[in-house]
């Protein structure tokens, strides 16, 4: 039985028999204010190549109503199973299908979505199909390449907004009749529905362009709604977009949707896009916070064109889609006239590049262009190499074959393919031609293989200084157990920088050196003949994939001075190297402590500060030895309490260590001091402690046992919203009692009544990494729960089960083997062994780190 999945195979054979024309979908919302299910209908136009042949369409819905095919009735009873229909004896040419069915409403993120605002009472409505939930609203072909046109006639209840793909009607009788889309895939179609509040402008382009712009969000949200910053991120993406693209943007009006309970950071949907609220700020928040969603917004446009103009023809290429995606969007923020961001790449550097190495260290690395199955593949394919290592790539791309000849191409691949279905062959075609270059050596080692290099420098100097030989070593590190295939040593494009310090005690470039690096050992006689820099770092500019160490003269250098560095990206790279010989067993938690200790104090970057931050307390609580866990705790919290109080009043940095100091707080005096702060018996000068800091100080309070239910029903009472209903749920989840546990993990996997974003809520506050002995008993239940909670459950709220209540915090040889015999025996699918495989992996690397921290103490 084939369940809700869909092979490659199925798939192709659907392909070769179809082409589609159009749906006319109707859809009867009339209800959603008190839920339940709604009538849908669709009416579906498509060609058949064979008289007689047999396919299917896809659908998931409680009841099936009716099915006619070319003016016959068919039993739905005898042709609806799992969540297909079976077509027979289609008609060679035109064929017609009229599906009429009852469909759920979800709360769990997939298909149409409802929520209940706790503020107004009132239900708000939004689609999300990506990969294969459009079926859970209308009957479709749910592949990518299988386009067609899309109109939608939506009821909806009085006083209500619907938006669409298209530009939105005025509505007769609370019906909202859409204009027919472009030729689009399935899943970038949309529906938003509700008393949304709006803020509208347009874009006006070249030769007269003009087009219309929306913003939406919940009423109660309005007031935080800065729709004029919003609109301006927009305006520069659509500016640069068009510009690079040479291809206007193709839709008729653009929308941008923020909507609740939303498990992405957004959605690509063709004019439409759905965002989650929580980029709706509240509260103060860093420029890191602007900057993120700066990325995610740009991210969304560029997919109108990578995407929804021209569409991956099956999965296995979903990196078409996100890889430029992310790399456009990181180009606009760093390139385009009067960008808020230009450096943004440092950004990439510690962040998106950082998951990408993660991830292609994990059993379940994969190339760039992965082997997808079927849609079970898919959905956990939404990944570090798929974002952050294709964008990676990409960017090395754009130095090997310049960014002129780069964009020359992608305009070309734009125009042949307009509307279109694409291969990865397609528009490696196209850049060949506009760069010259011969890509298909390059494709095969950077987007066939899995895997990650590592590159080191090999420096020989003389008695006085002198450079006598330099070389670059690439290393092919053996692939994780359990991965498919071989380690490859690849060509990278990479600069090589060098570094002194100046009499102001600044690390200063003086040198830059950019070459092709291919096989083992590359000599650089550039170098040779010239004096040693105080620092030599590969990789500089961040060109390339790959990950770098300083030869030890470099580090001895970096050590001391780190922050000394003048330019944002050097420091970010050393930031990043450092963390990742932390991860790897080959740097102490003990002595990243005390590098990050010693260099953050200069760091400028707010958001490379945060991201230390998170780095510190995660190496704190998987990869201190235990026994000097609570040691490096007390540093590390006296340290976030000291620059807290003398941090510049009311910036930016101010708040990330107030954050970072609630986070760790865990002495009395130190918790005294957050009951003070949040009471205002304390103040410190210049911080706001406004509704999102309450709420942190309050779950850490809640974790540590000072407040229970009294005091975090108080304070959602201040805070009667959505946001204060996930945080109350976080912080009962976190208290530190048997009772607080077992209440949490039976809402969470012996109910499936939360919504997702709840869910998501309680398995936060649940996993504490100082409660490990309250948790030491759910290892074995996760165990014996988990597989039926997967079989059971949507796979979103299956995946945060999964993955989120896992035992990762026991970091133990126990935990490896309990882990073992589960998969040794459950006999999971292939996505819930990736899932499981890779927290073991987590453990593991836990355990080698520890083992590294013990040794320094020796």
């Amino acid at each position: 039985m084939p369940g809700t999945n869909l092979t490659r195979e199925e798939a192709q054979r659907r392909a070769a028999l179809l082409t589609v024309d159009s749906y006319e979908i109707e859809l009867d919302l009339s209800g959603a204010q008190e839920g339940g299910t709604y009538r849908s209908a669709t009416t579906v136009r498509f060609d058949s190549t064979e008289a007689g042949a047999e396919t299917f369409i896809d659908l998931v819905a409680p009841t099936v109503h009716e099915v006619v095919l070319n003016g016959a009735s068919l039993d739905p009873a005898a042709v609806f199973d799992d969540s297909r229909i079976a077509l027979a004896g289609l008609e060679a040419g035109r064929n017609e299908l009229r599906v009429v069915a009852d469909c759920a409403y979800t709360n769990t993120g997939e298909g149409l979505h409802r929520f209940v605002d706790p503020v107004d009472q009132q239900a708000y409505l939004y689609t999300q199909f990506e990969v294969p939930d459009a079926r859970r609203v209308f009957a479709s072909f749910e592949q990518p390449d299988l386009k067609a046109t899309f109109q939608f006639t939506v009821k909806a209840p009085s006083g209500w907004t619907v938006i669409s793909n298209s530009p939105t009607p005025e509505p007769k009788d609370d019906v909202w009749v859409f204009e027919p889309t472009p030729r689009i895939s399935s899943y970038i179609t949309a529906l938003i529905v509700g008393p949304y509040h709006s803020v509208h402008s347009s874009y006006e382009g070249p030769g007269g362009q003009s087009v219309p712009l929306g913003i939406y969000c919940r009423p109660s949200l309005a007031e935080f709604l800065d729709a004029d910053e919003i609109f301006a991120v927009t305006r520069q993406g659509f500016d640069w977009f068009q510009e690079k693209f040479d291809c206007a943007y193709p839709f008729a009006k653009y929308d941008q949707l923020f909507v609740p309970e939303f498990n992405a950071g957004a959605m690509e949907n063709a004019g439409a896009v759905t965002i989650r609220d929580q980029y709706v700020f509240r509260s103060k928040v860093t420029d890191a916070a602007y900057e993120v969603r700066a990325e995610t917004i740009l991210h969304e446009l560029a997919h109108m064109w990578f995407g929804d103009l021209v569409t991956m023809e099956w999965w296995n290429d979903l990196w078409l889609n996100e890889s430029f995606a992310t790399y456009t969007s990181i180009a606009c923020q760093a390139y385009a006239p009067g960008s808020k961001w230009p450096h943004a790449w440092t950004t990439f550097a510690n962040s998106m590049k950082t998951w990408a190495y993660r991830q292609d260290q994990l059993p379940s690395t994969h190339p760039i262009m992965a082997d997808i199955r079927d849609l079970d593949d898919v959905l956990v394919n939404f990944d570090g190499i798929t974002y952050a290592k294709g964008a990676s790539v990409l960017k090395q791309l754009v130095a090997y074959v310049g960014m002129d000849e780069f964009f020359q191409g992608v305009q070309a691949y734009f125009k042949a393919h307009a509307f279109g279905n694409t291969r990865l062959s397609d528009l490696l075609g196209a850049l060949e031609e506009t760069s010259g270059r011969d890509l298909k050596t390059w494709s095969k080692a950077w987007l066939e293989t899995a895997g990650i290099n590592v590159l080191r420098p090999e420096i020989a100097v003389d008695d006085s200084g002198v450079v006598t030989s330099f070389a670059v070593r690439q290393e092919a590190p053996a692939l994780p157990a359990g991965a498919q295939g071989a380690p490859t040593l690849r060509p990278h494009r990479i600069a090589i920088g060098l570094y002194d310090l100046d009499e102001a005690g600044k690390l200063v470039r003086t040198d830059r050196i950019e070459l092709d690096i291919d096989g083992e050992l590359t000599a650089v006689d550039a170098l040779v003949g010239k004096a040693r820099p105080a620092v030599v770092l590969l990789n500089d500019d961040d060109l390339s994939y790959a990950k770098v160490r300083l030869d030890e003269e470099s580090l001895r250098v970096v050590t001391e001075h780190l922050g000394d560095f003048t330019e944002s990206l050097p420091r970010a790279l050393c930031w990043a190297s450092a963390w990742d010989m932390t991860r790897d067993g080959e740097l102490a938690t003990r002595d990243y402590l005390a590098l990050v200790l010693s260099g953050i104090t200069k760091e400028s970057d707010i958001g490379v500060v945060q991201s230390l931050h998170r780095q510190v307390k995660l190496a704190l609580d998987l990869y201190a030895a235990p026994e000097w866990r609570d040691a490096g705790l007390t540093q590390w919290t006296d340290a976030t309490l000291a620059h807290l109080r003398t941090a510049e009043p009311g910036s930016d940095h101010q708040l990330a260590w107030a954050r970072a100091f609630a986070a760790t707080a865990r002495t009395p005096q130190q918790l005294d001091l957050l009951q003070a702060l949040l009471t205002g018996a304390e103040v410190i000068d210049g911080l706001a402690v406004d509704t999102e800091l309450r709420w942190a100080f309050v779950g850490r309070l809640a974790a540590t046992g000072v407040f229970d239910e009294s005091e975090i029903a108080a304070e959602l009472e201040r805070d009667k919203t959505a946001a204060g209903e996930r945080h109350a749920a976080t912080a009962r989840a976190a208290r530190p009692t048997a009772e607080a546990k077992a209440e949490a993990w039976a809402s969470v996997v012996e109910s499936d009544s939360l919504p997702n974003a709840v869910q998501e809520a309680v398995i936060g506050g649940f996993v504490q990494t100082d409660q490990r002995e309250l948790l030491a008993p759910y290892s074995e239940k996760f165990f014996a729960a988990v597989k039926g909670v997967w079989e059971s459950r949507s796979h979103e709220i299956a995946q945060q089960i999964a993955v989120g209540l896992y035992p990762a915090l026991l970091v133990s040889q126990e935990t490896l083997d309990a882990t073992d015999a589960w998969l040794s025996s459950a006999e999971p699918n292939a996505a819930l062994r990736r899932l499981i495989s890779e927290s073991r992996a987590g453990v593991e690397r836990a355990l080698r780190a520890r083992a590294a921290d013990a040794a320094a103490s020796a």
